[in-house]
């Protein structure tokens, strides 16, 4: 795999990633300028010169990877017989600085249910870049003149009409942030249950009323979820002291929050609950 299909690779996938290019090249060296490659958390694609030169340039991609680094640096190697590190010695002669810049992975956040405040809040999410997924069982919901105005922001949307929405919680990557707001209890049900035996997904949210999740509560423990699972679940969701039932607003209220998650890595998954409670028109 090339390193540009390396990066949409991790990009799909969901995971981060950092790019490695050979910006300057002083002598002999085993690739010239312009040369790249990719380093995920667990793999790696094209070649920058192997070696030394390469084996600390992945260590220190995969370091950046895991504690966050966000800003990109240069790394500077020498490549003599009086240049020593933890891999050994490249007696290439030259001296070769390399640029890595960190690939955040993208935060994902899936949709279930595009009525009237899964509309407004797809239209919010999808003016930043993120992965969106949305998806709902009913076609008419997803027709393409009606969602024009979110598939054209700066977000990758995805649409999905699924009689069983069960089946794009399975492909979601690690991390994904899910917010149930289909039109039918049943179905918003059936979609708790199936995200809480997915113990990699991040955030959970549930439209709803206090009333409502004392109800789904009760069944989820009769479904046999211990509490600690149950309490991945937060309904009802947005930020507490927004009030309004128009669903523009209760879709502000809900991205606020689900903004907080998005710093979180993937890795950290399950993550934490957003903050607070709901306004009080996000109740179903």
């Amino acid at each position: 795999m090339e390193w540009l299909d390396a990066l949409s690779h991790l990009r799909r996938e969901g995971s981060p990633g950092v790019l490695i290019t050979v910006v300057s090249v002083r002598g002999h060296a085993p690739r010239d300028a312009g040369a790249k490659m990719v380093v995920g958390s667990e793999h790696s694609w094209g070649s920058v010169g192997g070696g030394t030169l390469e084996a600390v340039a992945s260590r220190r991609a995969r370091q950046m990877i895991s504690s966050g680094v966000t800003e990109p640096e240069t790394q500077v190697s020498r490549l003599n017989e009086h240049a020593r590190n933890d891999h050994g010695r490249q007696c290439c002669g030259g001296e070769v600085t390399l640029l890595l810049e960190p690939m955040p992975a993208r935060p994902t956040v899936a949709i279930f249910g595009l009525g009237h405040v899964g509309y407004e809040l797809a239209r919010i999410l999808s003016r930043l870049e993120i992965r969106l997924e949305l998806a709902d069982s009913r076609e008419d919901q997803l027709d393409p003149l009606r969602l024009a105005a979110i598939t054209d922001g700066a977000a990758d949307v995805a649409v999905h009409h699924l009689l069983l929405g069960e089946q794009l919680l399975e492909r979601l990557p690690r991390g994904a942030h899910v917010l149930i707001m289909s039109h039918d209890h049943a179905e918003d049900f059936a979609l708790c249950d199936a995200a809480l035996r997915l113990p990699a997904l991040g955030s959970i949210g549930l439209i709803g009323s206090s009333a409502k999740w004392s109800g789904f509560r009760r069944r989820l423990t009769e479904a046999g979820h211990p509490a600690s699972a149950i309490d991945r679940i937060t309904c009802p969701i947005g930020l507490p002291g927004i009030s309004g039932k128009e669903p523009a607003v209760i879709a502000v209220s809900v991205a606020a929050a689900l903004l907080s998650c998005f710093s979180r890595s993937p890795e950290a998954a399950p993550a934490a609950r957003p903050a607070g409670s709901t306004p009080s028109g996000a109740r179903t």
